[in-house]
């Protein structure tokens, strides 16, 4: 039996299976609230799923991740009482074996949206006919894949998916935790987690993301509290500040399923009510970005090659170029451009990014460098720690101009203009291209328009000790506009 509905409709009284995959956590988790609610026994399990048809492999900075996040999973179910079980293979193949372990009659999952995940899903329930599979809504605020404009088609730009939303049911209020778990009679055999080898195996290249991030349901919690309680009220002008911890820095706990959207705007809300310092704007200016992800999932559910495929097939054309100097110059930070090599130096040191250097590192990629904006996503699948397939990919298209929501005509950012803009004092430029620190403000941002005296006063050597630019930025700035004029045409 199938439930889709968010209520558990079961059968039968042996343990329930409870999947989990990207909501690794306790808090407001519908598939384990339901399962512990029956009083049956419950086997958390997490399945390492490398084989699965069409599933994309895990980028090296996700399966860091994931080994810390069930580092803290495990014990926390152990406390309730049902120990967690990771086993590592094909998901359906584990999950016959498994249910004819514990003699299971019933799986619990909350539902994901990636179309190979969803036939994923769908492949299990051909497998295993004689257990009951319940299904959740757990990580978007809004199901996606039930909201239709006028005419029934999908939507392709955000405001009027927003407006569409917010006229709607509000969200749930998250459930709470359970507060025990009924293990089966015999626990089965689990997987270690070293031997699944999610750790860098040769050169440590993550041993600084510990100074930045705590995994798990605890980390999420607490930097939701913060948030709330030091950033929410300047929230729109605090996001767009790189050298400030303001942003929310949540995408890698909802990422990972370790907060739900539901808490997550629940405590926004709670924050908001109880301070008159938090202005109803700045709050409405978070839920959308909230719901921002719920559209990326909309698009991706009912356009399943997005990841590959431009969603405005007029840009099959596009005359992207090939050059691995240049990619590779990007990649490293080492453009010549102090906010570019700030950013993506950012990403390799801490696997995460600023939301305004993505928006700048996508825009010189795609549109100075005029690299394909594939080759762009593919480097963030692998270092960003929060690499999600939807909004990774609509990050990128919407950038490249060939997504929804697209202005390929505009959104070509000058990246000594934003720089300026959003990073005026110089301290992101400084944190992370330590060679310019010297430089004073007004050469910081192009070094290369520096007189020798100031550029010698501070110990730099264009070309030597940093680079000079790989690209003007005017003459490039022209070439996309005539290869879009192309496309347009």
């Amino acid at each position: 039996m199938i439930s889709d509905d968010g209520e558990a409709k079961d059968e039968g009284d042996g343990p329930i299976i409870v999947w989990l995959r990207n909501d690794l956590r306790l808090d407001d988790n519908p598939a384990l609230f339901h399962a512990a609610e029956t009083g049956r026994p419950v086997v958390p399990v997490v399945i390492h799923d490398e084989e699965g048809e069409h599933l994309r492999r895990l980028g090296g900075a996700h399966r860091w991740w994931l080994h810390r996040s069930l580092e803290a999973l495990a014990p926390r179910l152990q406390t309730l009482g049902s120990p967690l079980i990771l086993r590592r293979g094909q998901s359906a193949e584990v999950l016959v074996r498994l249910a004819q372990e514990v003699k299971a009659t019933s799986l619990y999952i909350n539902r994901r949206l990636e179309p190979p995940a969803v036939a994923q899903d769908d492949a299990v329930e051909k497998v295993l006919p004689n257990l009951s599979i319940a299904r959740f809504v757990a990580n978007f605020l809004h199901d996606p894949t039930a909201i239709l404009t006028g005419s029934g088609t999908f939507y392709k730009v955000f405001k009027p998916f927003r407006e569409k939303v917010e006229g709607g049911a509000p969200a749930r209020e998250p459930w709470d935790p359970p507060k025990k778990l009924k293990a089966p009679d015999r626990s089965p055999k689990s997987d270690e987690l070293a031997s699944w080898k999610l750790l860098p195996q040769t050169v440590d290249w993550a041993e600084g993301f510990g100074e930045h991030w705590k995994p798990g349901e605890e980390g999420a919690l607490e930097r939701l509290e913060e948030f709330c309680d030091r950033y929410l009220q300047d929230y729109k002008a605090g996001r767009d500040r790189p050298s400030e911890d303001a942003s929310s820095r949540l995408s890698p706990h909802l990422r990972w399923g370790e907060v739900s959207p539901f808490r997550v705007l629940h405590t926004a809300t709670k924050y908001a009510k109880r301070r008159a310092s938090i202005p109803q704007t700045e709050l409405a200016n978070f839920r959308s970005e909230l719901l921002w992800r719920d559209f990326n999932y909309h698009v991706l559910f009912h356009v399943p090659d997005l990841p590959s495929e431009n969603l405005n097939p007029k840009f099959d054309k596009m005359r992207w170029r090939k050059s691995k100097p240049e990619l590779k110059a990007w990649q490293r930070g080492k453009t010549g451009y102090p906010i570019i090599d700030a950013g993506m130096r950012q990403l390799w040191t801490t696997g995460w990014l600023h939301n305004r250097l993505r928006m700048i590192v996508a825009s010189f990629l795609t549109r100075d460098l005029l690299i394909d904006w594939r080759d762009g996503e593919a480097w963030f699948w692998d270092t960003l720690v929060d690499g999600d397939i939807a909004n990774n990919t609509a990050q990128w298209q919407w950038i490249a101009g060939t997504g929804a929501d697209a202005q390929p005509f505009f959104r070509i950012f000058n990246p000594v203009t934003q720089s300026e803009k959003f990073d005026p004092k110089g301290g992101y430029i400084r944190r992370y291209v330590p060679e310019l620190a010297k430089l004073p403000n007004d050469a910081l941002h192009a070094p290369w328009l520096a007189s020798d005296t100031v550029l010698a006063r501070a110990g730099v050597e264009l070309g030597k000790t940093y680079p000079k630019p790989i690209v003007d930025h005017g003459e490039a700035r022209a070439r996309a506009l005539k290869a879009y004029e192309v496309v347009k045409n």
